[in-house]
């Protein structure tokens, strides 16, 4: 899948020591809400027992040539027609310049036109703000903060759920 320069490709065994590298990256791991280190054990059971099978659809980004993150949409529900969107950018050069918002608009489409769903949501820490503003340029509208809904070092910290419905995707088209 292609937007622009930013295209998208389904994650195979191969990319295993890309992907642990950039998801145990401090700066990556920092925004994730479950910050045990990935391991290729992990990683590797992740891909056959979640990717392989379908409940996860994950895909490579690339910004031209080369590879510089993930995105991928998880627990996908079939009978909700639901699942969650989640993104990483491992490699920092390449943030902040909108590659993130082009990724996560074709990660919908193949959530909508593809695996036909009827909503697709996420939860980020109420405090990326460079997050929320992509996701809200991809499509995503807040749907409420839930207020100190994560421990990370013996803090609460508050997490925002943004969502998107086919329908307004298909506004936004």
């Amino acid at each position: 899948m292609m937007n622009e320069q930013v295209t998208i490709r389904p994650v195979t065994e191969a990319d295993t020591d890309r992907i642990i590298a950039w998801r145990n990256a401090p700066s990556v791991m920092a925004h994730f809400i479950y910050r045990t280190p990935l391991t290729r054990k992990a990683h590797l059971n992740w891909l056959h027992n979640r990717v392989e099978t379908g409940e996860v659809a994950q895909f490579v980004i690339y910004d031209g040539e080369t590879a510089v993150g993930s995105v991928y949409l998880r627990d996908i529900d079939r009978s909700n027609q639901k699942c969650e969107y989640g993104i990483f950018i491992g490699d920092e050069d390449c943030r902040g310049k909108g590659i993130g918002t082009a990724a996560a608009k074709l990660a919908l489409a193949y959530a909508f036109e593809q695996l036909q769903m009827n909503r697709v949501y996420l939860r980020v820490f109420a405090d990326n703000l460079g997050a929320i503003k992509s996701y809200e340029k991809a499509g995503f509208r807040y749907e409420g903060t839930f207020r100190q809904d994560v421990m990370i070092d013996g803090v609460g910290e508050d997490i925002v759920f943004m969502a998107i419905l086919r329908e307004d995707w298909k506004k936004g088209e």
